[in-house]
C-alpha cells in the first residue's frame, strides 16, 4: 500500500531476526517457494516484522517479496472507514479478497514470471493495479490481520499482542483517530483475529520472544 507508515524498532528486528532462523533451514530444503503469512491485530507490528524478515532473508540469499493484506481490501481504506461508521457491522473478514491473495500466491508458486496484483493509493483513497517481476523469487511473505486463514501458506507466524499492547504503537503511526468509535472496531478485530492463533506455527510474544506454536 502506498502511504503506509512504518516505525520499524529494534523489538521487530530482533523478533525478524529470530524467525528466520527458524526458517531459514526449511526454506533451504524447499523444492518450492516458501509462502510465510504474518498476521496479528491493527498495530501489532506485522509490516515492521515482514520487512525486517525480508532483509534477513535477503542477506542470507534468499530473494523475496511482500504481499500486503492492505491491497486487497474490497473498498479503498478511507471509504471503508466510511462504511465502519455507517454499519460496524461491515468490520470483519468480509472487507478483504482473501480469495485474490490466495489466488496470487497460487500462482507464484506454480512458477509465473510475473504477479499483476491490486495497489492501494492510501491518500487517494483509490485501488489501482501494479506488476511484481519474479524471477528468482524464493519466498513470499503475505502480511495482514487476516491471513492467517489463507490457504497457500506454508509457514503462519502470529502476534500475540492485543489491541491493548498496540496502543502506542498506534499512536506512533497516526493513520486513524484513536477515539471510542475505533476501540470498538479493535475489540470487533480482535474477537476474530484472537481464534486465529491456534493455526499458526510460530508465535511473537507480548515481548516479541519467538516460539513454536505448541498448542
Amino acid at each position: 500500500m502506498i502511504g503506509d507508515k512504518l516505525v520499524i524498532k529494534k523489538e521487530h528486528v530482533s523478533a525478524a531476526g529470530r524467525i528466520a532462523e527458524i526458517l531459514i533451514p526449511r526454506i533451504k530444503n524447499s523444492k518450492k517457494i516458501v509462502t510465510i503469512s504474518i498476521a496479528g491485530e491493527s498495530g501489532a507490528g506485522k509490516s515492521e516484522i515482514a520487512h525486517s524478515l525480508h532483509r534477513n532473508l535477503d542477506d542470507s540469499g534468499f530473494k523475496g517479496v511482500i504481499l500486503q493484506q492492505d491491497d486487497y481490501f474490497v473498498y479503498p481504506p478511507k471509504t471503508n472507514a466510511r462504511m465502519r461508521e455507517e454499519n460496524i457491522e461491515h468490520v470483519g473478514v468480509l472487507e478483504v479478497h482473501l480469495d485474490k491473495i490466495d489466488r496470487n500466491l497460487s500462482e507464484i508458486v506454480s512458477g509465473k514470471k510475473q504477479l499483476h496484483k491490486p495497489l492501494v493509493l492510501y491518500d487517494e483513497d483509490r485501488i489501482t493495479k501494479e506488476t511484481i517481476p519474479l524471477d528468482g523469487i524464493s519466498v513470499v511473505i503475505v502480511e495482514g490481520t487476516y491471513t492467517t486463514l489463507l490457504d497457500h501458506v506454508d509457514f503462519r507466524v502470529f502476534i500475540d499482542r492485543n489491541f491493548r499492547d498496540t496502543r502506542q504503537s498506534r499512536k506512533e503511526r497516526s493513520r486513524e483517530c484513536q477515539d471510542g468509535f475505533l476501540e470498538k472496531i479493535l475489540k470487533i478485530e480482535h474477537e476474530i483475529i484472537s481464534t486465529h492463533k491456534i493455526k499458526s506455527d510460530l508465535l511473537v510474544n507480548r515481548d516479541y520472544s519467538v516460539d513454536l506454536n505448541e498448542s
